[in-house]
C-alpha cells in the first residue's frame, strides 16, 4: 500500500522514525511532516502564510519532507500536490503521549488523521502513553495490523481510527479494546513567572482529574494495559439534541417581502 506518514512532534521526532522504519519494511512510505513540534495546535490550518517544503535526511538517507505548517497542512498539501498518485492509508503518529478524552480535540495527531478522512483517505492515529517512551515495537506492531486490516476491510467515508497503546514492552500489554472517546480532562491552570527583564509570563500546566468511569472509554482501557482503538469522525452535532431543540420553538421560516 501507499501510505502517507506525519505527525504532530515534528520530522525529527523518534516516534516518526520508528513507525517509518515498520512501515517502509512492508509498503511504500511518503514523509509529509511539520519541520517544527507543533503539538496541541488542533485542525489550524494554515492561509495567511505560505507553505514551504524542503527535503529530510536521516541516518544518512532521504526520509521525506519537511513542512513550515500544521500536521492538517501537511496532509492536505501532500494530498493535493505532493504525492501523486494518491496514497491509499494516512497514518499520524507515533505521538508522544496519549491523545484519550477531551484531549482528542486538541490534538495535532489526531486533526492530522482527522484531514486525511475528509479528503476521502482511510486514515489512522497512533500515540503512546509517555512523553518519554523507550520502546516502540507496540505502537509500530498495532499500526501494521490495522493498515492491514484497513486494507482488507476499508473504512467508512470520513471516519478515522485513533490509537492509543500502553507504555510499556509489547508482552506486558494486555490486549486491544475497541473503544468510544471517553470524558476523562484534564485540570489545568498557569504558572505565573517573571523573566529577566521583569516582565510577566504565565506558562500552562496541567493534571488529570479522576478517573475515567466507563469500561468502555478510550482511557480506562489504557489505564488497565490495553491498546485502545476508538473509530471517530468530524461531525461534531449532538444528534440527540436536535429534537429537543426543536421544541423550543426557535425554529421557524421568516416571510420575505
Amino acid at each position: 500500500m501507499r501510505v502517507l506518514l506525519t505527525n504532530d512532534d515534528g520530522i525529527f521526532s523518534k516516534g516518526i522514525e520508528a513507525l517509518y522504519e515498520a512501515l517502509n519494511a512492508v509498503h511504500e512510505v511518503f514523509v509529509v511532516a511539520p519541520e517544527t513540534e507543533q503539538s496541541a495546535v488542533g485542525h489550524a490550518i494554515t492561509f495567511l502564510d505560505p507553505l514551504r517544503v524542503k527535503p529530510v535526511k536521516r541516518n544518512g538517507r532521504f526520509f521525506g519532507h519537511a513542512c513550515s505548517g500544521t500536521p492538517a497542512d501537511c496532509v492536505k498539501l501532500a494530498v493535493r500536490e505532493l504525492v501523486k498518485p494518491l496514497p491509499d492509508v494516512v497514518v499520524s503518529g507515533i505521538n508522544l503521549g496519549a491523545n484519550v478524552g477531551i484531549n482528542v480535540l486538541y490534538s495535532g495527531t489526531v486533526s492530522a488523521a482527522t484531514e486525511g478522512a475528509l479528503l476521502g483517505l482511510p486514515a489512522v492515529a497512533v500515540s503512546i502513553d509517555s512523553f518519554q517512551p523507550t520502546d516502540f515495537r507496540a505502537a509500530a506492531d498495532i499500526v501494521m495490523q490495522v493498515v492491514d486490516a484497513i486494507g482488507a476491510n476499508g473504512l467508512p467515508p470520513g471516519v478515522s481510527l485513533n490509537i492509543n497503546v500502553p507504555n510499556m514492552h509489547p508482552e506486558g500489554i494486555r490486549g486491544v479494546r475497541v473503544t468510544h472517546q471517553g470524558e476523562l480532562r484534564l485540570q489545568e491552570s498557569y504558572d505565573r513567572r517573571v523573566d529577566p527583564r521583569n516582565r510577566e509570563y504565565y506558562w500552562l500546566t496541567s493534571q488529570l482529574v479522576g478517573t475515567e468511569e466507563n469500561l468502555d472509554a478510550d482511557a480506562r482501557a489504557l489505564n488497565e494495559g490495553f491498546i485502545s482503538i476508538t473509530p471517530i469522525q468530524h461531525d461534531l452535532t449532538a444528534h440527540g439534541m436536535l429534537a429537543e431543540l426543536r421544541a423550543w420553538g426557535l425554529e421557524r421560516e421568516y416571510e420575505r417581502r
